[in-house]
């Protein structure tokens, strides 16, 4: 496995895009829940929260192994994985509507925008020649490293599900479908690809062919199945309490 400053990257490149890829993230956001009040608190909480689950979530699945290696405190301070950033964000969401008083489903919205900023992240990715795939024969699709060496074409492969993701959901989103519950499906799709994925990456395993990252995929699987089922179980009490009136279109806002 080539580690990240075996690489000849451009880290400057790299941290501009994720900033980049921020900032798309909060405009996005921000054009959506303009006119909400608190919804600026509630983007900065989704933001704080997915910083600490990335973080947390690199030194379960791998962050405990690098311990006595060469600048290992360095790789403390850089590691994180969406793997982590994904509950850690829906926490952190959560969490801040709580303190402010926020009841409004706001996870439809946020179905467009988080796979669309990873989308953008994942470019910094291909720039810095991190998160590499397996090595592989050479094919159409193999990505060639720093050193010349054929891999499975990781980065790019997540890059398109998630930009793949948002053209599928973003038609729905607009039409204002979902019902709450377009996030939680992008969790379990989400778990689901990346479980499978983890297989072609060129990360450390726990044991056998299963890394810890596998082990968070599947905790987002669970999250989002548990919570969509939970949504569905809100959404049929509030229509069992508030059937809409004869010609009168669904008022509840996703």
């Amino acid at each position: 496995m080539d580690s990240w400053q075996d690489l000849t990257p451009t880290p400057s490149a790299y941290g501009w895009i994720t900033l980049f890829g921020l900032l798309v993230g909060g405009w996005f956001w921000s054009r959506r829940w303009k006119s909400d009040e608190g919804s600026f608190a509630v983007f900065v909480g989704a933001v704080c929260g997915a910083f600490l689950g990335a973080k947390l979530m690199f030194l379960i699945a791998e962050g405990w192994m690098v311990i006595g290696q060469e600048k290992w405190l360095l790789q403390w301070l850089v590691g994180k994985s969406i793997v982590g950033a994904l509950p850690g964000g829906y926490a952190g969401v959560e969490i801040t509507k709580r303190l402010i008083g926020l009841r409004k489903a706001t996870g439809d919205w946020f179905a467009v925008g988080v796979p669309l900023s990873i989308a953008v992240g994942r470019v910094g990715c291909l720039l810095y020649g991190c998160c590499p795939g397996k090595i592989c024969e050479p094919s159409r699709l193999s990505l060639t490293d720093a050193h010349g060496v054929e891999r499975w074409p990781a980065v790019p492969l997540e890059l398109g599900f998630n930009a793949l993701f948002v053209l599928a959901i973003l038609p729905i989103a607009i039409r204002k479908g979902g019902r709450g519950q377009l996030f939680h499906l992008y969790l379990i799709c989400y778990g689901v690809f990346r479980f499978w994925h983890e297989f072609h990456r060129d990360t450390p395993k726990w044991f056998g062919e299963f890394s810890g990252y596998q082990a968070g995929a599947l905790a987002l699987i669970i999250l989002g199945t548990a919570r969509g089922i939970a949504r569905s179980r809100e959404n049929l009490h509030s229509s069992e309490n508030h059937p809409p009136t004869e010609g009168a279109g669904s008022a509840e806002e996703n």
